[in-house]
């Protein structure tokens, strides 16, 4: 366990390194580091190659900045670079090499730049990009053979500072510094560079701010603002059926129960299945496992939630989103086996090591099939999102020994100081038979509801959601996606509410597994989204659609066991009100 407890440390640590380090001073004429990182067509985010697989300018010797647990899965490689760009100090037309390409680096190039490709760079922690050339389309000319397409050989950085802190940089590809690849043909290149530095007030803390301010343009903010509009209307239409459900329905049918009119009593259909509400549903090990699982997620976006307000979090903090999910997933683990053994004691004494060994798994194992086979695409097509072996040996050391015990301690306290089901009603050995029910009433129907209400109150928030991860600009800001989620979770809880009552007014008393499918529709239409969402885009290739729908698929399938888990709390919460007043036969 000492090895272990080391281990994991060293990547916390690691973590912390990479998220809130300390601010870097300069004086003048000292050299501020810059790394190159990686090169991708703008169109496929997830379709990077290492930034030397073009022949660029490159040291004598390369070495690999030390990364992360967070950046190696973020897909980051990080090497040095031949630029020399010291603190106010600036350079024009600095030559950074002559480069030779043959025949073959030529069309390497040219294939770049017909795929829009850019590259990546770190400058004091800072990200930049800049395209690698340009496409000229000479239709005026009617001798032209075809498009020319040019290298850019300079770049200019514009490097802001304030005081002894680095602000901003910036990194212009020259349109005039070119050279025609356009023919396969052997060419040399002079690459250069220059540097210019301007002073600002931009106060260092706020330095990262600009890459979100996309999320503060007018346009989105009206976005935003619609969205917000529009679930305040379903909330409060919600609200008020609420409201009107329960005192012209349950506050009167309750009165009349509790005065003894038997004969009132009788026409009330949802007391008439009292002894079976509370009746072991089906297939309980699954459903603890899905509530349990749900449970831990909501956690991680709580955990997640509070560290980007505390600005643990923030725009291309390399690699800390990454870490935060895996870290916080592993921790979290006691509570899926918590919850799970917990629900499951609630109907049954035995069956809860089952429930414990699905909630373990069933969120688990599709990530790890789905990211073992995007692992090998990535590999076969040699983009930086392959993950060494090394980084492989580590995730499975700490998932089986942090968080396989996690999950065997949380069940073994959710086993322990379990709880019975408070209610004035008993189980009847004998199920009631459920009337037959019309069409409107039916499962496929009510998932209909449950989900189309929610996903289209949030449905420009999600667009905005799949912008950010998608593109290469912050679109929504973690406190939006915050508001948006806990609006998602509200409307879930009232559909639940609602739905519940209509399920149990026709005798129907199989409301568990409703409940979940129920909340957890809304990810049917998420995901439904993604497909168009992708349709629309400029993505393309195998490897982008199965990095695309693999990670889309989980995504949404996250929001199921999520939504599922709100909507069963909550209508359990409900059942157990409303039939606890009822009296005891």
């Amino acid at each position: 366990m000492g090895v272990l407890n080391l281990l994991f440390l060293s990547n916390f640590l690691l973590l912390l390194c990479g998220s809130v380090h300390a601010s870097n001073t300069y004086n003048v004429g000292d050299r501020v580091p810059l790394f190159v990182n990686k090169i991708g067509p703008l169109h496929n985010p997830s379709e990077t190659y290492r930034y030397y697989e073009l022949l660029f300018c490159h040291p004598d010797q390369l070495f690999e900045k030390t990364e992360n647990l967070g950046e190696i899965l973020n897909g980051d490689r990080l090497e040095n670079a031949l630029y020399e760009l010291e603190f106010s100090v600036n350079k024009t037309e600095t030559v950074l090499c002559h480069q030779k390409l043959d025949r073959e680096n030529v069309t390497k190039f040219r294939d770049a730049i017909v795929s829009d490709s850019y590259y990546q760079m770190y400058f004091d922690d800072l990200p930049l990009w800049a395209f690698i050339g340009k496409i000229e389309n000479e239709r005026w000319n009617p001798y032209s053979k075809g498009p020319k397409y040019f290298l850019f050989t300079h770049v200019q950085f514009n490097a802001l500072y304030n005081g002894n802190h680095v602000i901003e940089i910036h990194a212009f590809s020259e349109p005039n510094h070119v050279v025609d690849v356009s023919e396969d043909a052997d060419i040399n290149v002079k690459f250069t560079y220059s540097v210019f530095w301007h002073e600002i007030s931009t106060p260092y803390k706020n330095r990262m701010d600009r890459y979100s301010r996309t999320a503060l343009l007018p346009v989105f903010q009206q976005i935003h603002m619609f969205t917000y509009v529009n679930s305040l209307g379903i909330v409060i239409l919600l609200m008020g059926l609420l409201t009107v459900l329960y005192k012209r329905h349950l506050k009167y049918n309750l009165r009349k129960g509790s005065i003894g009119d038997e004969e009132e009593d009788k026409a009330v259909g949802w007391k008439h299945i009292h002894g079976d509400v509370f009746r072991c549903p089906t297939n309980l090990p699954l459903l603890s496992a899905v509530v349990g699982s749900g449970t831990q997620l909501l956690f991680m976006v709580l955990i997640l939630s509070v560290l980007a307000f505390l600005g643990i979090l923030y725009p291309y903090n390399r690699g800390a989103l990454s870490s935060l999910i895996f870290i916080s997933y592993v921790l979290s683990s006691a509570l899926a086996g918590y919850n799970s053994a917990s629900l499951c004691n609630q109907y049954s004494k035995t069956g809860w090591e089952q429930s414990v060994l699905l909630a373990g798994i069933i969120f688990f194992l599709p990530v790890l099939f789905t990211t073992f086979f995007l692992n090998i695409l990535a590999a076969y097509f040699g983009v930086t999102a392959a993950l060494p072996l090394g980084t492989i040996f580590v995730i499975f050391l700490v998932c089986t020994l942090v968080a396989v015990p996690l999950l065997i301690l949380g069940a073994v306290i959710g086993n322990r100081y379990r709880t019975e089901i408070q209610s004035s009603s008993i189980t009847k050995k004998i199920p009631r038979e459920i009337p037959q029910l019309v069409w409107y009433r039916k499962t496929p129907v009510q998932m209909f509801l449950g989900g189309v209400l929610p996903f289209g109150a949030i449905i420009m928030e999600f667009n905005l959601l799949c912008s950010t991860i998608w593109g290469h600009k912050i679109y929504t800001a973690p406190s939006l996606l915050l508001v948006t989620f806990i609006i998602l979770a509200i409307l879930t809880a009232l559909l639940s509410v609602c739905l519940t009552y209509f399920q149990l007014a026709v005798e129907d008393h199989e409301w568990c597994w409703r409940s979940v499918l129920r909340g957890g529709s809304t990810a049917l239409f998420m995901f439904a989204y993604c497909i168009y969402f992708y349709f629309k885009s400029n993505m393309n290739g195998i490897l982008q659609t199965s990095f695309f729908f693999g990670y889309s698929l989980l995504m949404c399938y996250a929001f199921f066991l999520m939504l599922g888990t709100v909507s069963f709390r909550v209508s359990s919460l409900f059942v157990r009100r409303i039939y606890r007043a009822v009296k005891k036969e």
